[in-house]
């Protein structure tokens, strides 16, 4: 079994409401071969709610108190976000769970590209505050297109390839 985004999984949980399937994750969540989990929902952070993005480092920086995520609106989101990726991990534990399938540029679950905190679109290289987590509890991390990959496939049959900003 393993764990993905639930917004890759059809569940509209991403920051605007909306969600970013990938027709063959929600078949894996369909034949219960996955499951899904949303460490920004768990972590008490509604939806819709405003963009988030990490100041001031990454993920991994986040961790060690070197970084914050803050919204757009001005909002310190950063315990929320840390309470998340930890609600994650234990849920994940729970089932046995080691590979997670997450979407790439989240502030939580983005693998090697994140918003860069200007809120202006540009990402830079980096984890998400989850996958930080998941990573450094030596859980094997895979973005959604390095997933598609593994399966000789670009993009897949998502409906929406834009580079919007994720969870």
């Amino acid at each position: 079994m393993i764990e993905i985004s639930a917004c890759l999984g059809g569940l509209a949980c991403r920051y605007d409401g909306q969600k970013k399937e990938v027709p063959e994750l929600m078949e894996l969540v369909e034949t219960g071969e996955a499951v899904m989990v949303c460490p920004e929902v768990i972590g008490g952070l509604s939806i819709p709610r405003d963009p988030a993005e990490i100041i001031g480092g990454n993920g991994f920086d986040v961790w060690k108190d070197q970084a914050k995520v803050w919204t757009t609106s001005g909002e310190d989101v950063t315990e929320a976000y840390k309470n998340g990726a930890i609600k994650a991990y234990q849920k994940l534990q729970e089932k046995h769970i080691d590979l997670v399938i997450v979407k790439e540029k989240s502030p939580s679950c983005g693998t090697h590209s994140i918003y860069d905190g200007s809120f202006s679109g540009i990402t830079k290289n980096g984890a998400g505050v989850a996958t930080a987590y998941f990573i450094q509890q030596k859980m094997t991390v895979l973005s959604d297109e390095e997933w598609l990959k593994t399966r000789g496939e670009q993009n897949g049959n998502r409906k929406d390839q834009s580079n919007e900003r994720a969870l």
